[in-house]
């Protein structure tokens, strides 16, 4: 009877697996077992019999805890909706019979939980989610974002993956990669041209227990599939969605995810149902301070808000013509965010790529005259020297220049050039007045229209100034 019972079990998971995405879907309607087990495709006494089994709650439990916390979201992030009539449009008969339902999952009234959920959640192990976290801490979480993320509204495309499933036990992910690694090479299905490792969240672990989130681990695919046990197809649907990129420690996580949720509230854009996804973008392992490169994306509605800031943002790409004289003026358009925007992934890009040769600093957005971003490399930073990518605001154009710790070592290399027959690159006429030692234009007139390929041209005339001064230097 075991050995049957195993043999069946991956039949079993990807009926599972249709039940709790159709669950999911229609919270608002009709959830009878007799509808559900005709989903799975099983008779309703043994479906509920498996459900039982496999999730470890009644169907009816599974349902009602998960429309109690569709509500509790709802409540939490504000509605002008009637908690009556959130009760009807979730399938409870009643107000009554919904509140004491409430009640015993959260221990209050929804009334009260609309008032003190950020307490009430804390108490029971559930960290809230509401504005009211943010308030108190606005600024540090500005300052945080400013120094670690770029954060940007973008109609995503529709991604295939296949994804393995769990509820809680995320001290599996590392596991459920490998073996979907593994799976993917052999069936020749990666998506090896733009390859990508995303983890989707089924559930909000801001109103559900962490023990109970499910989560999917998932790689890219470049071909449809068919379920083969565990591992399923999956979609990720085309949309709006805010999508932060972030440079951070593995403890900076849920950081991270406060402040997409404090930035959206912020900026006044509205969620949309629907899953919420981290994708990788390195090895972390690889990284010189062992940090994640990641993109967190919250799916948005699509309204006119956002309609607005995708017009703005493709009519503003690319067209910087007013932007020196909005300077003079003592303004700061958004331009400027777009610039500061493109620097940062700039400075991203340079950390993935050149991780093993160069320390990179952090972004000094400085005022309206320049904005930059240092290098170096062990070497190097013994001599107290480093490399410094400008864009210079008043002209327009991207500069590099060799740099020191303080005054005394710029003085230091600079008399040592002064004094010699290399003139490659340009002399700073004085150190007295000078950051730069020796300094390089490196882009006179960026295309910002064309991100990809201004930072291709800023990569290779970077590099060759660098390795020049390296070859001296080092």
């Amino acid at each position: 009877m075991q050995s049957e019972a195993n043999h069946s079990q991956p039949e079993y998971l990807k009926r599972l697996h249709a039940v709790l995405d159709f669950i999911e879907q229609h919270l608002d309607a009709d959830l009878s077992l007799s509808r559900l087990s005709a989903v799975a495709h099983y008779s309703p006494f043994h479906f509920h019999r498996l459900f039982s089994t496999l999730i470890g709650e009644t169907l009816n439990d599974y349902i009602n805890r998960k429309r109690i916390e569709r509500i509790a979201s709802i409540l939490l992030v504000g509605t002008d909706e009637s908690i009556k009539a959130l009760a009807y449009r979730y399938g409870f008969n009643s107000e009554s019979s919904f509140s004491r339902s409430f009640r015993k999952y959260y221990g209050t009234s929804p009334t009260n939980f609309k008032i003190e959920g950020k307490a009430i959640l804390s108490k029971i192990g559930i960290a809230s989610f509401s504005m009211e976290k943010y308030i108190c801490r606005i600024d540090h979480l500005k300052k945080w974002m400013e120094m670690n993320a770029q954060i940007e509204i973008k109609e995503l495309p529709a991604i295939k993956l296949a994804g393995i499933m769990r509820m809680g036990q995320f001290e599996e992910v590392g596991q459920l990669y490998q073996k979907l690694m593994q799976w993917g090479a052999e069936k020749g299905v990666l998506d090896k041209s733009n390859f990508k490792a995303i983890t989707l969240y089924h559930d909000n672990p801001h109103v559900t227990h962490l023990s109970k989130v499910r989560y999917s681990a998932c790689v890219t695919t470049n071909k449809s599939m068919a379920a083969e046990g565990e591992i399923r197809p999956l979609t990720i649907e085309k949309g709006i969605y805010a999508v932060g990129r972030f440079e951070m420690h593995p403890a900076d996580f849920p950081q991270a995810w406060d402040s997409m949720n404090a930035w959206v509230i912020e900026t006044g854009y509205i969620f949309r149902d629907g899953d919420y996804f981290e994708v990788y973008l390195n090895d972390h392992k690889t990284h010189p301070e062992q940090k994640f490169i990641v993109d967190i994306c919250l799916p948005l509605e699509n309204n006119e808000k956002v309609k607005r800031a995708l017009s703005q943002k493709a009519s503003n790409q690319g067209n910087l013509s007013h932007y020196r004289a909005q300077i003079t003026q003592g303004q700061t358009p958004i331009e400027y965010d777009q610039l500061i925007s493109f620097i940062k992934g700039l400075r991203t890009y340079f950390r993935k790529v050149y991780a093993p040769v160069f320390i990179i600093g952090r972004l000094y957005q400085g005022n309206m005259d320049f904005s930059y971003i240092s290098l170096t490399t062990q070497a190097l930073k013994k001599q107290k020297l480093k490399f410094v990518i400008i864009f210079n605001h008043q002209l327009m154009r991207f500069e590099i220049c060799l740099s020191g710790q303080n005054k005394a070592i710029r003085k230091k290399y600079w008399q040592l050039f002064k004094g010699s027959d290399w003139h490659k690159y340009h002399l700073a006429e004085s150190i007295d007045d000078s950051l730069s030692i020796i300094d390089h234009i490196i882009v006179r007139h960026p295309n910002f229209a064309q991100p990809e390929e201004l930072t291709e041209q800023i990569e290779k005339e970077a590099l060759q100034f660098i390795n020049d001064l390296r070859a001296v230097l080092e």
